[in-house]
């Protein structure tokens, strides 16, 4: 067991940053998470507290990880063993950003307190915690510091709510080592992320790192076994990432052909067919400009 904490973290992706620790595949790390905001926020946040925030010291990230075994081309996985959430949390309206950002000009904030699996939202909704990792992957090829705000290929703020407990993320090596870092715990969060913000918080997360050599994916994908995070089967979700969702979308669903093919055998054709009638097609983040997340998401129990 490795630990790291996000003292010794970082903002900004950038493949000539120093690891903080080497792992072998197999190996696991608990990490323990700030924020999404830093530790800016307290329990009693205030609209004045968001628009005093510090965006430079949003989204730190704990890491990275090097992989000394991992070379471009192949494939890390990371598996989520626990999340541990705070016990606060923070839905923030930050002038200039989300969907409806021209609309909502004035910040604001929800604060939520996290007790026993649950999501007391402001005191005015109650829903179930469902907490995942929002920023999870690897350092760009291209040289230079690069923001942690915007989703790629090699992951990172993908804010997909399937990053929970139980699945299985893919992601694409650019560089040497891999260079893996982990940020932006969420307690919980609607497909799409539309107002910019989930349930931020805190967390303490335990992922097992693993290597597949090659694969050489176009964008991240999930694994989701059947249990907490797949309540109706094994679950496939592949992504497409970018800044036209239609472009995503395509993308999303030639990455599910491909799987499906590789894995199961399917004619490209028969894939493509199966996507239509059994695979559900969402946004997963329409916020983190410049790019956006589609996935596709395909219950693998239909396979015969």
């Amino acid at each position: 067991m490795h630990r790291l904490h996000h003292r010794d973290g970082h903002t900004g992706w950038d493949r000539r940053r120093a690891p903080r620790r080497h792992v072998d595949p197999g190996d696991t790390v608990e990490l323990v998470l700030a924020d999404c905001f830093g530790g800016q926020l307290g329990p009693d946040a205030t609209a004045d507290a968001i628009a005093a925030l510090d965006l430079a010291r949003a989204n730190p990230l704990t890491g990275p990880v090097a992989v000394p075994s991992a070379a471009p081309g192949d494939t890390l996985t990371v598996e989520v063993l626990a999340i541990e959430t705070g016990p606060v949390g923070w839905t923030a309206l930050i002038p200039g950003f989300g969907l409806l950002a021209d609309e909502f000009p004035d910040p604001h904030v929800v604060v939520s307190s996290l007790t026993d699996g649950t999501v007391d939202f402001g005191g005015f909704a109650r829903l179930p915690a469902r907490p995942f990792l929002g920023t999870v992957g690897l350092a760009p090829a291209a040289t230079g510091e690069h923001s942690v705000i915007p989703p790629r290929r090699v992951g990172g703020n993908l804010d997909c709510r399937d990053v929970r407990v139980g699945a299985t993320l893919l992601l694409p090596v650019e560089v040497p080592h891999a260079l893996l870092s982990v940020g932006d715990p969420h307690a919980a969060q609607g497909d799409g992320e539309v107002c910019g913000t989930a349930v931020e918080t805190s967390a303490t997360a335990t992922v097992r790192i693993g290597l597949r050599r090659g694969g050489d994916l176009p964008a991240p994908q999930l694994e989701l076994p059947a249990g907490a995070s797949s309540p109706h089967g094994p679950r496939l979700v592949t992504t497409g990432v970018g800044p036209d969702l239609y472009a995503a979308a395509r993308d999303a669903t030639r990455a599910m052909v491909d799987r499906l093919g590789t894995d199961h055998g399917l004619a490209p054709v028969d894939a493509y067919a199966l996507c239509s009638v059994a695979a559900d097609l969402r946004i997963v983040e329409v916020v983190d400009a410049p790019n956006w997340v589609v996935a596709l998401d395909l219950d693998l129990t239909v396979l015969r």
